[in-house]
């Protein structure tokens, strides 16, 4: 993979009306090094009286800047001022985000990402990616060359139609704005994806959020969301244009709704490099967690039994990603599939059941095998009476339903070692709390969360809980297709990324975590990459010589350090 390191140059900003010329490198976040820049640098940039005397180490002002971080009154509050830091100086933003990780990361992504998303249009600030509107279709590649990057200058893309931000919904342009941002954030902070070549992209198809087309601030189209064949022929055209303006990068899709996420993830996934965080991602993580599980327990696979609560995008995206594991173990399509129960809102999905989507229908269970089951008033099977029955091994939740799984629910699952992943967030919509699961199981139950909890003593044994945080997998897998240049994400790959966060923790201790700590997101995503890379090589898939994919993957991570600066030209912004 090509690196180009940005140059600054003595170009200026002209600001006619006042006269005044500023030197472009003090404009440009990724070029800025405020009082960084040495002596040398000054008086050849044209510095000299523009900044303080004094010159200090990015150590230093990394120091004042989490200083100035902690004197903000509200999460909020410091995720606007971490977004001035990254608009004034990105590698100070993320030198202060990589010595404060597990701290910052809610802050700069879930959960506070949706406060921003909500406010993005009262508070919005500098522009940060491309705009695209359904109303413009014919200005999507102008929109991408006006950006500044050329053919070989792009490695992912984060494009979000924004209309199942998680937790809060429909969020229109705002919410693919601040999602698609967000994202690469945590991909350069875990996985060293370079910031200089990436591209934040908002599809703007218009939102149904009433509030937002009322609200006299909001930047967004205001029309209700746009739908079928027009809907798909601006997605083909944003995917037409960005894979033949920049054919060497990811396309990641963020946040789209049950109808289009499953079917755009289809249609695309064989023709270019495409991945789907909400399904695939959350698949693979909670696939690692099982792995750690089973590494406990001492099953195989192929033996689980798995109820899944919460049968939209996620749901199933994990239970395809479960399925396919039983078959790598041995069993075929049919046996995979019916060792997965899928439970939503509507009770057990059984062909009777109305609404049931495409991506739903391989989970319906045979009507003949359900006779005699308890329904509830609404002629639903409901979870407790599909626990009792199934007495499954594996219990995971993706509901969002505030303590669905209730003491006698898990005691029903009978297991010697119960397997339970309440993974809705945030906390107060889990379906259970961890430390009630070990209570009620005596220790016993496997536990990993979708949010973030501190180790919990039970029975003399202190439990570690993993977070199944996609920020483990994603950002490897991401930087495992741009350094072996993959035709595209293969299911192989996302297995391969898998095992390697399972491999990453030692699960024999007592009360062990199921996955790798969040502190260690470079580590982590360092081994998915080479894992990630080696199988896209394996199964010829990539495009790039892999001689030493351990040493290429590293020399590829961008890292939060000052360049020196010397003269050239940047075309960018």
């Amino acid at each position: 993979m090509a690196h180009h390191e940005p140059e600054p140059h003595h170009e200026s900003h002209h600001d006619a009306k006042h006269g005044r010329r500023l030197p472009a490198v003090l404009e440009d976040p990724l070029l800025n090094k405020d009082t960084a820049f040495t002596e040398e640098e000054r008086e050849s940039l044209g510095l000299d009286g523009l900044i303080p005397p004094v010159v200090e180490s990015l150590h230093e002002q990394a120091a004042r800047a989490y200083e100035q971080y902690r004197r903000q009154p509200s999460d909020l509050a410091r995720n606007i001022f971490l977004a001035g830091l990254q608009d004034r100086n990105e590698v100070l933003f993320y030198r202060v985000l990589s010595d404060h990780l597990r701290e910052l990361l809610p802050i700069v992504y879930d959960p506070t990402i949706a406060q921003v998303i909500e406010n993005y249009s009262r508070e919005y600030r500098r522009p940060r990616g491309v705009y695209l509107s359904i109303d413009d279709v014919d200005g999507i590649e102008r929109a991408f060359r006006n950006f500044g990057l050329g053919e070989g200058d792009v490695d992912l893309v984060v494009a979000s139609d924004a209309e199942q931000i998680l937790g809060i919904g429909d969020w229109g342009l705002g919410g693919g704005a601040g999602i698609a941002a967000g994202k690469l954030t945590v991909y350069t902070a875990a996985a060293g994806i370079d910031p200089a070549r990436v591209i934040p992209v908002a599809l703007d198809v218009g939102t149904n959020n009433e509030a937002l087309l009322n609200d006299p601030f909001y930047v967004g189209e205001r029309h209700a969301r746009v739908r079928g064949e027009r809907y798909d022929a601006f997605i083909e055209a944003y995917v037409s244009a960005a894979t033949r303006l920049f054919p060497h990068a990811l396309l990641h899709w963020e946040d789209f709704g049950p109808s289009n996420a499953r079917r755009i993830l289809e249609r695309y996934t064989g023709r270019i490099p495409t991945f789907n965080d909400d399904m695939q991602g959350t698949g693979a993580i909670v696939l690692a967690a099982l792995l750690g599980a089973i590494r406990v327990t001492g099953e195989r696979m192929r033996e689980q039994r798995v109820v899944v609560f919460g049968a939209g995008t996620a749901g199933i995206g994990i239970a395809d990603q479960l399925r396919d594991a039983m078959k790598r173990d041995g069993l075929d399509d049919e046996e995979a599939t019916r060792r997965v129960w899928a439970v939503d809102k509507q009770g057990l999905l059984t062909p009777d059941v109305a609404g049931l989507r495409d991506f739903q229908r391989p989970y319906a269970r045979p009507s003949a095998e359900v006779e005699g089951w308890h329904r509830d008033e609404g002629g639903g099977i409901g979870l407790a009476e599909v626990v009792a029955r199934v007495q499954p091994t594996v219990l995971l939740g993706t509901s969002t339903v505030r303590g669905a799984f209730t003491e006698d629910v898990v005691r029903s699952m009978k297991a010697e070692r119960p397997i339970v992943l309440p993974l809705s967030n945030p906390t107060e919509r889990m379906e259970a709390r961890p430390e009630d699961l070990l209570a009620w199981t005596g220790g016993r139950a496997l536990v990993a969360t979708g949010v973030p909890f501190e180790p919990i003593s039970c029975g003399g044994v202190r439990h570690v809980i993993g977070q199944a945080n996609n920020a483990l997998l994603y950002p490897g897998v991401g930087l495992g297709v741009v350094v072996s240049r993959a035709r595209r994400v293969s299911d192989g790959m996302l297995q391969a990324a898998a095992e390697a966060v399972a491999g990453m923790v030692d699960v024999s201790a007592p009360g062990a975590s199921l996955l790798p700590e969040v502190d260690n997101l470079r580590v982590v995503s360092a081994t998915v990459a080479v894992a990630v890379a080696r199988r896209g090589a394996e199964e010829g898939l990539a495009r790039a010589e892999l001689g030493d994919p351990v040493q290429q993957v590293q020399d590829a991570m961008w890292q939060p350090r000052y360049r020196p600066a010397s003269g050239g030209r940047r075309e960018r912004r």
